[in-house]
């Protein structure tokens, strides 16, 4: 069982070795800019590294949008941020689920999903997996209810992909904890990340909130048996640093037995 944690980006290997961490995840760029990843000085360090790599892609994309303006650079951003993560040896690139916003025919989000990998398949093909994750909120959001994620997998499954399960965005997004691996794999087939966090917001909330294990309102047992269930390397993105995101991995390990 590999467990790691979402580190910053600067020394991800230091990072993991400060958290006894068998696999990192971080950014290429800021989050919420739509900058293009440069190359790395530490590429060959990270691609022959025994800690597995994540790199999740900035939060501004969202390649569902009806928005010219947002959809289209979106498309090109993550195409530049999966082949940036290929060349570090990154074994996926997590991207959020994505919305259309009030108003607009959720429909119109899983076809610009799947224009999406059709994009990708014209521009040379992805190098490497990308993991859809589930979101907590979002006006028409495409991955939050699993009904609406089955609709989306639909429009992507063909094309291979990859899909992340958030354990605070399940929980805050009115998604039942238990049994939820088998549901999930009944619509994907897979899952191929768990981000394992805590939530500050109630269930249903909708509200994205991370919180340490045990410090939320999960009962860290539940994110536990997730992780046992699914088989998937699991990353911690809670507070605190390396420290508490340390405790946090030890728990996993000790109640799970790894």
């Amino acid at each position: 069982m590999r467990i790691g944690a979402h580190v910053d980006p600067a020394e991800p290997l230091a990072e993991a070795a400060a958290r006894g961490a068998d696999a990192v995840q971080f950014f290429l760029t800021d989050p919420q800019k739509y900058n293009a990843p440069k190359p790395r000085e530490d590429a060959e360090a990270l691609r022959v590294s025994e800690v597995d790599i994540y790199v999740h892609a900035p939060y501004i994309i969202n390649v569902a949008s009806p928005n010219n303006r947002v959809r289209i650079p979106s498309r090109k951003l993550l195409m530049q941020h999966a082949r940036a993560a290929a060349e570090i040896g990154a074994k996926g690139l997590i991207v959020h689920g994505g919305h259309v916003g009030s108003g607009a025919e959720l429909a119109s989000g899983f076809a610009n999903w799947k224009k999406a990998f059709e994009y990708a398949e014209k521009d040379g093909g992805l190098p490497l997996p990308v993991l859809i994750e589930n979101t907590a909120g979002g006006d028409n959001a495409c991955a939050r209810r699993f009904d609406d994620l089955a609709r989306l997998w639909e429009a992507v499954g063909e094309f291979g992909a990859g899909f992340c399960l958030d354990t605070c965005h399940a929980f805050a997004g009115g998604e039942d904890l238990t049994g939820i691996v088998d549901r999930v794999k009944a619509i994907t087939g897979r899952i191929d990340l768990i981000h394992a966090n805590d939530s500050k917001g109630a269930f249903d909330s909708g509200q994205d909130r991370h919180d340490n294990l045990g410090n939320g309102k999960i009962d860290p047992d539940l994110v536990v048996a997730v992780i046992r269930a699914s088989g998937a390397p699991a990353i911690v993105e809670t507070p605190g640093g390396a420290e508490a995101q340390a405790a946090d991995i030890a728990l996993l390990r000790e109640r799970a037995g790894s």
